[in-house]
């Protein structure tokens, strides 16, 4: 028996991994595995990059390959043994389970390997048969397609992963931004809202938990499906790696799995800004601002020479002008309007207001000239609102924001100190053509910006 176990070893020693036969003019790769080098090279073709290894899957970094002249001469030895040549082969060969014959076939129908007399069977009458080898080189090319096309879609879930981690992080910077908000408006007020900024933080971490806890579920989903598609294209790589029986063997599961394959969607979620209850005078004020809150934008056409404007079109700030002023300096107020117009219904605006000197804010008539030394007034078309913000000690509102109401029907401009909801000052008039925001600057503001939010 020891010595039956000996000459099977010696045999394994002298085979190839591949075909299964005795060796012939062996090959060594990187690894220490030796192999036919038609077999080898077969194996390998039509694979780019780093080549792994048939049996133990080694990246090896080229296709160079070794003689072992040793190992030749020991596979000639012990083919010379009597009754051992082919042997091995013929072991290893597997057998039809109904017939007990060598499996030479298959039916691409039934995706099933079958021997000589499964043809004449009536179960694969009139179905594809064609030679293992031919079926294999077929489904082989197939899954080499397809190794590349999982390749992609792995980048694809990649990406879908990284955006998921980034959508994460962009969800946390905008509750962090928010708190910081909500803080500020509660330290101004906060003789009102000293309950009211618990229970507000409470509902935003009851947000944050369950928007997180989607964005972590979607994410792991996300992360589950990239495992699935890198664990199915290794199994596809693997599979393309082994011999056409066992390549043939469970082909229907393996095109089964890359065929059905649905891509996770990326969770997106609409981030609800808490609202909170305030004294009785802010309750009209903030109603106003959820029904009429306008979006504006400053119109360059309109703005005066000495004004920078933001790339946003959303603030100006007064430039001081070098050397002689032009005419147009002279005679014109530095003002600027909006793109936005009104010619009915009820409007609401807000400005932020940052630095020291003058300002005035209001509306005037699409008609109204510009460019001129007229004073603006509501005898021309132009109702406006002036603040100050001194330069020295403490402004009786602050670095403030301004918010302004329009009712064009009613004939009402109100002005609101938006830091404590106080109304600043009103205006009442008749409007019988279009009104435009206006916005002004004086010329003794060097440091003074106007923003509209």
């Amino acid at each position: 028996m020891a010595f039956a176990a000996s000459l099977a070893k010696l045999q394994a020693e002298a085979s190839c991994p591949i075909c299964l036969d005795y060796l012939t003019d062996p090959v060594t790769t990187e690894c220490g595995h030796n192999f036919c080098p038609s077999c080898i090279h077969q194996r390998w073709e039509g694979l780019q990059g780093t080549i792994p290894c048939p049996v133990c899957l080694h990246h090896c970094p080229d296709r160079s390959l070794m003689k072992n002249m040793q190992l030749c001469h020991m596979s000639e030895t012990v083919q010379q043994i009597p009754g051992m040549r082919g042997k091995r082969k013929r072991q290893e060969e597997p057998l039809c389970k109904k017939h007990h014959e060598v499996l030479t076939l298959f039916c691409e129908k039934d995706l099933e390997l079958l021997c000589a007399q499964c043809r004449v069977s009536s179960d694969h009458q009139d179905q594809p048969l064609v030679p293992i080898e031919e079926a294999a080189a077929s489904h082989r090319g197939m899954l080499k397609r397809n190794i590349e096309a999982k390749i992609n879609h792995l980048e694809v879930v990649e990406m879908l992963y990284k955006n998921q981690v980034e959508n994460t992080w962009e969800v946390k910077r905008k509750m962090e931004k928010w708190r910081e908000e909500l803080d500020n408006e509660c330290k101004e007020i906060k003789c009102f809202l000293a309950i009211e900024q618990n229970e507000i933080d409470n509902n935003l971490l009851i947000e944050e938990k369950d928007i997180e806890e989607k964005l972590i579920e979607n994410g792991r989903q996300i992360s589950n499906h990239r495992f699935r598609v890198s664990s199915l294209l290794s199994k596809i790589k693997e599979k393309c790696l082994q011999t056409d029986e066992d390549l043939l063997t469970g082909i229907e599961s393996i095109h089964n799995r890359y065929g059905n394959r649905e891509t996770p969607a990326v969770f997106s979620c609409d981030l609800k800004k808490g609202t909170y209850n305030l004294p009785p005078h802010y309750l009209g004020l903030h109603k106003m601002i959820r029904m009429f809150q306008a979006d504006l934008t400053l119109d360059p056409e309109t703005a005066h020479p000495n004004f920078i404007m933001s790339r946003d079109k959303k603030s100006v700030t007064y430039r001081t002008p070098n050397g002689f002023p032009n005419i147009q300096d002279l005679t014109s107020y530095p003002a600027v309007l909006s793109s936005e117009g009104f010619d009915a219904g009820r409007h609401f605006w807000a400005v932020k207001i940052t630095g020291t000197g003058e300002c005035f804010l209001g509306v005037c008539k699409e008609s109204f000239p510009r460019n001129t030394d007229i004073p603006p007034s509501a005898r021309n078309g132009c109702w406006q609102f002036s603040l100050w913000i001194p330069t020295s000690g403490p402004s009786p509102i602050g670095q403030p924001k301004i918010g302004i109401f329009l009712d064009y029907e009613l004939g009402e401009v109100s002005f609101y100190n938006l830091n404590n909801g106080s109304c600043l000052h009103g205006i009442t008039d008749t409007f019988t053509e279009k009104l435009m925001p206006y916005f002004s600057i004086a010329s003794s503001s060097a440091s003074l910006i106007i923003n509209v939010i």
